[in-house]
């Protein structure tokens, strides 16, 4: 008999060593990394930004994500402080997972990974998926300066609103869905989205030239339209 086959067979280790977690570098951008460098992390969180979700909520708007990922993304973002996890009181009865103000402190973050990004998006792949509140990131640069309220803004993809005033906090700047508290709502296409948001041109140019509709009778409504071209005065000979 082969020496090799009396051998007696190695025996695994118990336990496998734990993957490495941190750059062990003692810089701000690597502590950073260290938190939200996982793949689907910074994605969680932009679904987080606009409000308290499910689990099933957040799978079913993250496609690709598979149960395992999630599931352990979800708890390494509670362990870091970035969310936490509550029960709804009746009759909801459900579990859903919010941000902390650490976790909403991502949000200038994620605006400007938008801005830097927009230009690799000058061409929709037949594989991307697309949902409405994903043009919330680049809107936000677009509606800067407006005075306070809130803007409904309807596409093709579906429905989500903004924010807007100098002291809107970050935990409600944008939300899914229509708003039935809506000063104003904005009809525009995604394209528009990201033009806006890559600063090709200005939301004030946009409803001057008839690529936003306006509909509403608010202050900010007003504010909107004020871009509009006035028609010329009629003379009479």
């Amino acid at each position: 008999m082969s020496r090799l086959r009396c051998m007696p067979r190695q025996q695994q280790p118990a336990t496998r060593t734990a993957r490495r977690r941190s750059y062990d570098q003692f810089c701000a951008a690597a502590r950073a990394l260290d938190t939200v460098g996982d793949r689907w992390t910074l994605l969680i969180v932009r679904e987080l930004l606009a409000g308290p979700r499910r689990y099933t909520d957040l799978h079913a708007d993250l496609p690709g994500v598979s149960t395992d990922v999630l599931a352990s993304r979800l708890k390494d973002m509670e362990q870091n402080g970035l969310a936490v996890r509550r029960r709804l009181p009746p009759p909801a009865a459900a579990s859903v997972y919010e941000l902390t103000g650490r976790g909403r402190g991502l949000l200038p973050v994620l605006t400007a990974l938008a801005h830097w990004g927009a230009p690799a998006l000058a061409e929709r792949r037949p594989t991307d998926a697309v949902r409405a509140h994903w043009f919330a990131l680049p809107l936000l640069r677009a509606v800067r300066g407006l005075g306070p309220g809130t803007v409904e803004v309807r596409l093709d993809e579906g429905e989500f609103h903004l924010r807007t005033g100098p002291e809107v906090p970050e935990e409600s700047a944008y939300g899914y869905g229509p708003a039935p508290d809506a000063d104003v709502s904005l009809v525009l296409d995604a394209e528009l989205c990201l033009a806006l948001g890559d600063d090709d041109c200005t939301l004030a140019e946009a409803v001057a030239d008839g690529r936003v509709q306006v509909h509403g009778e608010s202050v900010l409504a007003e504010e909107l339209r004020a871009h509009l071209p006035r028609a010329s005065p009629v003379t009479t000979a």
